[in-house]
Formats: C-alpha cells, structure tokens, sequence
C-alpha cells in the first residue's frame, strides 16, 4: 500500500511539472538565448531555465513551506520537514535551445534522502511519467488513459540497445568517446537523446534496453531513475553503488550486470 504522503508528494510533483512544461512549450520566445554557461562555454541556461524553476519552487513552497529544495539552477535550501525536492526545470537545456524535441521537467520528492515519488514531462513528446515508491511506474502520451510502464525483456548484451551522454567539459566527453567506441562493436547500437531524464524513462517504457551516463547530477537522474525502478529495471553506479555523479546506470535485469561490468572494466567513471 502506497504511503498517502508519498501520494501528496508525486501529485504534487506532477502539477508542477505539467506547469513548468506548459510553461517551456508555450513561453519559449523566438529570440531565446543563452542567459549564463555552467561547466563549460556550451554547457548553458536560458531564460526559460531560471523562469521554470521559479514557477515549480514558488508552486510547491506556497503549498509546503517546511520541505527543502535542490534544483539545478540555484535552489538550496535544507527545510525543516524532512522532505526535499530535487528539481531540474529543464532536462535537455541544448536540445530546447536548438528547437529539438528532446527536453524535459523533472521533479523528484526525497524522504530522509530516499526517492519516494518522482515526475518527467516531456512536452513535445506529448507524454508524462510517473512514479510512487512501491506503486509501480505509470505514463499518459498519445495512447488512452495511463499506461503501466515495464522495461523490455532483457536481451544478450550484444542485441542490446544502449543510450548515453556526453558531458560538456572537453577532456571528459573525449574520454566518454573513448568509451563509446569500444562499446559499439558490442552492442546492437548506442543511441544518444540529450535528456537522462527522458532516456531514463524510455528505459523504463522498454524502448531502451539501458543507459549509462558519467557525470550526471542528483536533479539530473532523481526522478528518472524512480521511474525507471518501479517499471522493473535495476540502477546503480559503480559495481556495489548507487548512482552518483562517477556513473548512472539502468538497464533491464540481463542487461544491467553486463553493461556495469563492461563499462566498469574500460573505465568510464575515470578522468
């Protein structure tokens, strides 16, 4: 049985989302820009970044002013209630910029800091994701009402088709490459979207069967990666770990100790 304050949460987090994404799809200007750079010179914000976390901190302080918050574009604070949402306002910054499809809100509730429900909304996918802890993993697109997600059967390593990233910092994506090319020859293929939340969920609604990415941070894969559990697939870091900014890793059960091992023993999580 689902906890009702889970509940509350993943509703919560689903308003905001759906918000934030109305937001993205309709407020995006003609003109838009590149407000500020993180990491690198193309690792950017826009406008439309800042003004989406804005609307999802203000939307859920106004309702829980006691939760805490961690949001890619400035949001930290600790909160009293035990309760902390981990934001990334817009998941696939570069592909909104560009005009591409591919980009996404993602929104993630933490209880003691474990994951307990957990929001994607892609809006120009025409879909949203969902998930509770223990409530199994749900998404409305262009079919009829929700869909039950489950990941894909799980096939042989080499008949597996794998999403990545790569980071914006140049000798870090040279290494990713690296990686890369050594694990193409071993797998059906290697797709690469530009929104581990979405890649994440496409694990989780069995057309990816799995993902890796090095450098990922909390709000980047917190919703996702719930997601991606409750439709049955297995997550982690480094053998024995969870994910973390050295490795993210989801993958359907066969797929998932292979592709760890496999990306382990070349060393993706190495500078």
């Amino acid at each position: 049985m689902t906890d009702p304050l889970h509940t509350e949460l993943l509703e919560l987090a689903r308003e905001a989302a759906h918000r934030a994404g109305e937001l993205l799809r309709d407020g995006r200007p003609a003109d838009l820009a590149v407000a500020a750079t993180k990491s690198s010179p193309i690792d950017v914000v826009t406008e439309m970044d800042i003004a989406a976390e804005k609307l999802i901190t203000t939307l859920i302080a106004e309702r829980r002013p006691q939760d805490g918050f961690l949001g890619e574009e400035g949001a930290a604070t600790e909160g009293s209630s035990g309760i902390r949402w981990v934001i990334d306002p817009l998941d696939g910054t570069v592909n909104y910029l560009y005009g591409l499809p591919t980009w996404a809100v993602s929104i993630a509730a933490e209880q003691d800091g474990e994951t307990v429900a957990g929001a994607v909304v892609a809006p120009l996918r025409g879909e949203a994701y969902h998930a509770v802890r223990g409530g199994g993993a749900w998404a409305t697109g262009a079919w009829e009402g929700e869909r039950r997600l489950a990941c894909r059967p799980s096939p042989p390593l080499d008949q597996a088709l794998v999403s990545t990233g790569f980071n914006y910092v140049a000798d870090v994506r040279t290494h990713q490459a690296a990686v890369a090319q050594r694990m193409i020859p071993l797998l059906r293929d290697i797709r690469r979207g530009g929104s581990a939340a979405v890649d994440l969920c496409d694990v989780a609604a069995g057309r990816l069967d799995g993902y890796y990415e090095r450098g990922l941070h909390p709000w980047d894969f917190a919703a996702g990666e719930l997601i991606a559990r409750e439709a049955g697939a297995l997550t982690g870091g480094r053998p024995g770990e969870r994910p973390s900014r050295d490795l993210t890793v989801a993958a359907s059960p066969g797929v998932f100790a292979p592709l760890q091992q496999l990306l382990e023993d070349f060393g993706a999580w190495h500078d």
